[in-house]
């Protein structure tokens, strides 16, 4: 069949009654949302088309109404496989009803279960997700009763070892969104911060008799493009489908396209970075006193203000430029950024699809990793996917964390209503947190610390007054902050009780003072 230019609106007629869909997307980067929106309308309208079966690697939306959000209809889904719910809020009730089957794995399984559709193998087959809640023996990913119906992984065992199988989809519908197409339905990504899963979901769909839809922000002539710019060839692509409206372009609903996202050599100096001296900037200096400059040459930072805080603190420190920073996206080096535009970089030296980054962090390719702490328990095991009824999904922190040397988890050692001050080179509680984090039990294990020890990680869990490490028997107290009392500020604020260094140690006093630099490692 000829490649067809249409509108969105055309695009959203093609769509078959029960379509096996994959989408790409990261937050509101590569997101065909058009198309979305009016998927959604004729549903409204007509019904149809209905029961359909979404996959998607990443979080896509904006908290509010987009990305995902559009499905949030009742019976226009049948099954959602997602590697993040939290930005789609919207799906939330629907999935609570069981109204359609939700499944969460990992992010990098999925934008790597897209590269295997393609090429036709029944299974993926990793490590990724042992022992936590995406492994068949605790809930195989399963979020509703719903999805009891249908098992999408199982534990093989290979020469030994257990590995996971995940079942791959197979997608008779691809919905992507790059930036030029030319007439011969070539796709270039020059205004997108990044490519992701894209040439990987719409080989997938090709390769599976299904069809591939690509919105962008214009058609140009044949030949105009340089060829090492296509991501997508046109072989693959079955419908162009032109913007209505060119703002849908842009990477979130508050942000333009920056050339600072995709090009090194826009480099503009940084304003200086002067972090006040708070429970997150004391959380964030002893986290990156772990930081070995001598060995640790690669690192992730998670998202989240503590994750973040890290990285304005070795910036501040002068110590951000000997370090080359990953986001799992796929960006190598530059300015990782945060909230609507997580996933991006200012000047990155590089970006690749996202598939092959997670192949990068599944081969223990990064050095260290710096991630939120919502929920621990007395067994090591993080929870950050999953709060009652609210469910965050994992994203990439099962990949991430299943195959990294050295992690290092960030965050306060109660929430809800804690206040605190930092003052005369000491922490003071002024009010503690309603909400304990260290609990006998997590509500879902989003990490194994039993998985982690057998793997000889290292793994540290840093608060504001105390520090552990992960050892055999479960957490370990290795450190507490001047002016903290250990019984009334530590033990009697957990739901357990932890192992106790026999050599406990006082956080180093300067990183409670202002200035300070090249705190030596304590760890």
């Amino acid at each position: 069949m000829a490649i067809q230019f249409i509108n969105s609106q055309k695009a959203a007629e093609l769509i078959p009654d029960n379509a096996v869909i994959a989408l790409d997307g990261l937050l509101g980067a590569d997101s065909p949302e058009e198309i979305l929106e009016y998927l959604r309308a004729r549903y409204k309208k007509e019904g149809h088309p209905k029961g359909l079966d979404v996959w998607h690697a990443s979080g896509i939306g904006d908290s509010k109404h987009r990305g995902t959000n559009n499905f949030a209809e009742k019976g226009f889904l049948h099954r959602l496989v997602g590697g993040h719910y939290a930005l789609a809020p919207e799906l939330a009730p629907l999935s609570e009803a069981n109204d359609f089957e939700a499944f969460n794995f990992p992010q990098g399984v999925l934008s790597q279960i897209f590269r295997d559709s393609a090429a036709h193998k029944p299974v993926l087959i990793t490590n990724v997700g042992l022992g936590t809640f995406v492994d068949p023996k605790i809930s195989g990913g399963r979020l509703n009763d719903a999805a009891k119906k249908a098992t999408l992984v199982n534990r093989i065992n290979i020469h030994g070892k257990d590995y996971l199988a995940y079942e791959v989809p197979k997608p008779n519908i691809a919905l992507l969104r790059g930036t030029y197409a030319d007439e011969d339905g070539n796709i270039t990504f020059d205004d997108e911060p990044l490519t992701l899963v894209a040439t990987a979901v719409a080989m997938a769909a090709h390769n599976n008799g299904g069809k591939v839809f690509v919105q962008v922000k214009r058609v140009v002539k044949s030949g105009s493009m340089n060829p090492k710019d296509i991501r997508i060839p046109g072989v693959l692509v079955d419908y162009v489908v032109e913007t209505e409206n060119k703002d849908m372009t842009r990477q979130t609903t508050d942000t333009i396209y920056n050339p600072d996202f995709v090009n090194s050599a826009v480099v503009k100096e940084a304003d200086e970075i002067n972090v006040p001296l708070d429970s997150k900037k004391v959380i964030a200096r002893r986290a990156t006193c772990i930081l070995d400059q001598r060995t640790d040459h690669v690192v992730n930072f998670g998202i989240g203000k503590y994750p973040e805080t890290c990285s304005l603190v070795l910036k501040e420190e002068g110590l951000l430029d000997n370090i080359v920073t990953t986001v799992e996206g796929g960006s190598f080096g530059g300015t990782p950024l945060v909230g609507g535009d997580f996933g991006a970089a200012i000047a990155p030296q590089a970006i690749i699809d996202e598939p092959y980054m997670f192949d990068f962090y599944d081969g223990g390719g990064i050095d260290l990793t710096f991630l939120g702490l919502a929920e621990a328990d007395r067994k090591g095991n993080l929870n950050v996917s999953k709060f009652g009824p609210k469910v965050a999904g994992t994203g990439g922190f099962v990949d991430i964390t299943q195959n990294t040397p050295k992690i290092v988890f960030t965050g306060t050692f109660t929430a809800a209503g804690l206040k605190e001050e930092v003052k005369d080179g000491k922490l003071h509680i002024i009010k503690e947190g309603k909400v304990k984090k260290f609990v006998k039990d997590v509500q879902q294990v989003t990490f194994s610390g039993e998985v982690a020890y057998e793997n000889n990680q290292k793994v540290w869990y840093v608060t504001e007054r105390a520090v552990f490490e992960l050892v055999k028997d479960g957490l370990k107290l290795i450190e507490i902050a001047p002016g903290i009392d250990l019984q009334k500020d530590i033990l009697d604020q957990m739901e357990f009780k932890p192992i106790i260094s026999d050599n406990l140690k006082e956080m180093d006093p300067r990183i409670f003072q202002e200035p300070i630099m090249n705190i030596k490692n304590n760890s």
